[in-house]
């Protein structure tokens, strides 16, 4: 159990209104000084996230959450956001050395905030804060590393992909087909995990990662990503009038700039939370647009090796042109004769797939509609304020929290 000690504690608890107040300037502030000092590192982040201020609002939340757990403040369990934390790290190639950079400059701009309110007790109690989350991420993701076979150094197990199908799904997404480049079979993966992405953009803007889960069957020859355009704009996930969210730069490049032949670079397979709980019990898979992929991995895999499996899929999307892999569901459902899907299009004028037997509703999902059979694991995957509210009715309709999984995108966290 990691402890802070007493009178850390004591200053900690005194000046967490202060760091609390002033998150954003302060984690804005460390990017800033860290990327001019490093800008090296500038490959490793989102720069959309970095843009909208995403990436320095959860920073920012992510520091005081622990700090308010350390001392007490808090009840959140932060095992599993460490180990969703540690699999994202791990996917990013993150290793022990970089930690003390990152610390040193958010550190730095606590002083540079706070100003003289930041006396030598007050940065060695945030220091200490730092160090345990730090050793605490450090510890599991080597862990992960070992595991994986992999050394412990930067870009460890990534590989070239070859591009060797590409599909157009709807309007805004398209399937990557990838094989190994270099002739190896392909890693197995457990639904629900996803992969990094390294997208070389050109003229000098160096390369940007992002994560995509796989959505095809583990075990097959090739692995499949499933790819949503992001728009930007004001009104877009992450924006405002005053900081609009950026169209999504890697997604555009994979959509507009790739082709069947191109390489990729991918990390191995990563990610805490499997999208098909415990083999034999029924199975509810609850998903929202782009969301649907790691439901369609478990969907694959129970498909070949448990067919006779109890699963109900609840998706929504905007229509059912919207729904991404959405012909894929009639032959599942020939092969899972147990497999019941309920559709939620908020425009159902068009909501008949051919050969899918399926209900289908107007509008948003009424999760007191969801389908609950006693005894089921529940995967989720969607914006956080869908997941938010279907994993409440869930919980309070008796299903324990132990039995829901989901799957955040982005620079966030399902808290409770």
């Amino acid at each position: 159990m990691t402890v802070l000690s007493k009178s850390s504690a004591a200053v900690v608890t005194a000046t967490l209104p202060a760091v609390q107040a002033h998150g954003a300037a302060i984690t804005s502030r460390f990017y800033q000084r860290m990327f001019a000092a490093h800008p090296e590192l500038l490959d490793l982040f989102n720069r959309g996230n970095q843009a909208t201020g995403r990436q320095q609002a959860a920073l920012a939340a992510a520091v005081v959450a622990y700090a308010e757990h350390l001392t007490g403040h808090s009840t959140l369990p932060w095992a599993p956001i460490l180990d969703r934390i540690a699999h994202k790290h791990a996917s990013l190639g993150i290793t022990a050395t970089q930690y003390p950079i990152v610390g040193r400059h958010l550190l730095a701009a606590v002083g540079e905030v706070l100003g003289d309110a930041v006396t030598p007790e007050v940065a060695t109690a945030w220091n200490e804060v730092y160090w345990l989350l730090a050793c605490e991420l450090i510890a599991r993701e080597a862990r992960l590393y070992t595991v994986a076979g992999l050394p412990l150094q930067a870009d460890a197990g990534w590989r070239p992909w070859r591009i060797v199908e590409k599909i157009p799904e709807t309007a805004d997404v398209v399937s990557l087909i990838l094989a190994p480049a270099d002739g190896d079979p392909a890693p197995t993966f457990t639904p629900g995990q996803y992969v990094s992405v390294a997208v070389d953009l050109g003229d000098s803007q160096g390369r940007q990662i992002r994560q995509y889960s796989l959505s095809g069957r583990p075990g097959a020859a090739t692995w499949r990503i499933t790819v949503k355009r992001l728009r930007g704009g004001a009104g877009a996930a992450g924006g405002s009038a005053g900081s609009p969210a950026p169209d999504g730069t890697v997604s555009s490049q994979l959509h507009d700039r790739t082709a069947v032949g191109d390489v990729l670079r991918l990390s191995p397979a990563f990610g805490e939370v499997s999208s098909i709980g415990a083999l034999g019990a029924p199975l509810l898979l609850v998903s929202a647009g782009i969301g649907v992929t790691p439901a369609m991995a478990a969907l694959a895999q129970l498909g070949a090796v448990a067919p006779a499996r109890e699963v109900v899929l609840v998706h929504a999307d905007r229509s059912a042109a919207a729904h991404p892999l959405r012909h894929e569901l009639p032959e599942l459902q020939q092969r899972m004769p147990n497999l019941s899907v309920h559709l939620w299009y908020e425009d159902a004028t068009d909501g008949e797939i051919a050969g899918l037997k399926a209900t289908v509703h107007a509008g948003r999902v009424d999760p007191t509609l969801v389908p609950l059979t006693p005894g089921a694991w529940a995967h989720l995957c969607g914006p956080v304020p869908f997941m938010a509210q279907v994993r409440g009715e869930l919980l309070r309709r008796g299903m324990p929290a132990e039995r829901i999984g989901y799957e955040v995108f982005g620079p966030g966290m399902l808290a409770g």
